[in-house]
């Protein structure tokens, strides 16, 4: 006579869960150990009562963070780089900064645009990291509004954002004291080759070229930086210098593909940066012919 469930048969009805019988509460204590997008599209797109109890809490939309789907890819795609994609991305930007009702601290996207950053900035008075690297449509404008909205920022990426200036940056060192991250690296422009189908090629020609103006800004206003990317950056030694001397609390400094830079340079700046741990120099291998070409375009 059989005495319980037989190996291979079912579990009983008993034993299976209604999620419907769930509260709100239990709901978005649930919600809160998903990902952004199994957030988004599984548990609010499945019903109203799941949408409903995921917007009673804001903490949910503490951080918006799309770099892993990014990095599944592996590489810039050319599609990231149309207005339609642009749209996708600040649809979620905006959606997120409203369901966070004023809690949103960690930003982390790509290819946004400079409408829907204002529109974030002012509703996310709690920000502290900011990352929007590879938003072509940002501009300026939009990173005023971020300095003057968001004081307690302290990591900021802007990382292939050509048309953010030397403007942003001594704005946003003045209006948030406690930046301690920045990373404003550009393509490689010795070697574009591994963008060239990716990235838009006039997008690639527009390389910012005011290395050490930007330099300046960042070692006048920034001065509790403690990590600092400025990968292939066209400072010379004059805008390096005025870091290490500008920023004293340095331990992180990436130069890597910064061309313009010496060997002995480098070694200068880094013997007044006291607190430096890790410094990361250019690769002085890379082809002086590339180099010199630059040069001549610019002359």
């Amino acid at each position: 006579m059989a005495t319980g469930r037989e190996a291979g048969e079912p579990a009983m009805a008993e034993e299976e869960r209604d999620w419907a019988d769930l509260t709100p509460v239990c709901l978005a204590e649930a919600f809160s150990r998903l990902g952004p997008e199994d957030l988004w599209r599984g548990a609010m797109a499945c019903c109203r009562a799941w949408r409903e109890a995921a917007r009673s809490r804001p903490a949910l939309f503490a951080a918006l963070d799309l770099e892993p789907a990014f990095d599944a890819v592996g590489a810039d795609a050319a599609e990231w780089w149309t207005p339609a994609f642009q749209r996708r991305v600040d649809a979620m930007l905006r959606s997120a900064a409203s369901l966070a009702a004023g809690e949103l601290r960690e930003v982390r996207v790509r290819h946004c645009s400079d409408d829907a950053l204002a529109f974030a900035a002012k509703s996310s008075p709690q920000l502290s990291i900011l990352s929007i690297q590879s938003s072509p449509s940002v501009t300026d404008r939009s990173m005023l509004t971020v300095a003057s909205c968001c004081p307690i920022l302290t990591e900021l990426d802007i990382s292939y954002c050509y048309e953010v200036s030397y403007k942003s940056l001594e704005v946003i060192g003045q209006s948030c004291p406690n930046l301690v991250v920045l990373k404003r690296s550009i393509f490689n422009w010795l070697d574009s080759s591994e963008h060239v189908r990716t990235v838009p090629a006039e997008y690639l020609r527009a390389c910012p070229q005011d290395g050490d103006r930007e330099a300046i800004a960042i070692s006048r206003s920034m001065p509790k930086l403690k990590q600092l990317v400025l990968r292939f950056a066209k400072l010379s030694g004059v805008g390096l210098n005025s870091i290490a001397e500008g920023c004293k609390e340095l331990e992180v400094l990436d130069l890597f593909g910064c061309a313009n830079l010496t060997s002995r340079g480098i070694e200068q700046a880094a013997a007044n940066l006291k607190n430096l741990e890790m410094l990361v120099k250019p690769n002085f291998y890379i082809p002086r012919s590339a180099f010199h070409m630059e040069r001549k375009r610019r002359i």
